[in-house]
């Protein structure tokens, strides 16, 4: 058992979500499902909580109704090693959901991804702190993170 899951709170979209997010990421899965029974908040029958793994990592989404609404103070890091990997994560996270600035995105559930490509902190952390700048400033103006305009922003500088 890992020490930190994860825990994210839905109104009643917890199994769609987590079947979203596992359909998303090769090497994932659900692994439990409960239900409500007589006593409880949901419907006896209904989903309570899904336990799921998204690459190894644990989470458990819950079906506790409207009182609390997941915001962008918590999000997600997907690390992308090529330039396809962060179209398609940005692509399937997206859809349905909201586009923001910097690699950042809400899924169509209110989950709040970044997108980003492992080179970026490549690239920022840098010993050359005008090079590290140049490729902020680029990021700055990005919507989705373009791999090779990181790139190009560096090798420019």
């Amino acid at each position: 058992m890992h020490r930190i899951t994860p825990f994210l709170w839905f109104d009643n979209q917890a199994e769609e979500a987590a079947n979203f997010y596992v359909s998303i990421f090769p090497d994932s899965k659900i692994t439990k499902t409960a239900y409500y029974g007589e006593v409880g908040p949901g419907p006896d029958g209904s989903v309570m909580t899904v336990e799921f793994e998204l690459q190894g990592q644990r989470f458990v989404a819950l079906n506790g109704g409207p009182h609390f609404q997941i915001n962008e103070a918590i999000s997600f890091v997907v690390n992308c090693e090529t330039a396809d990997e962060v179209d398609r994560y940005w692509a399937e996270l997206s859809a349905g959901g909201e586009e923001s600035r910097c690699g950042w995105l809400k899924d169509k559930f209110g989950v709040s991804w970044q997108v980003v490509p492992t080179l970026l902190g490549e690239l920022m952390s840098g010993a050359d702190p005008e090079k590290s700048q140049m490729v902020m400033a680029a990021m700055m103006q990005m919507t989705k993170l373009d791999v090779a305009a990181l790139q190009t922003a560096y090798n420019d500088a």
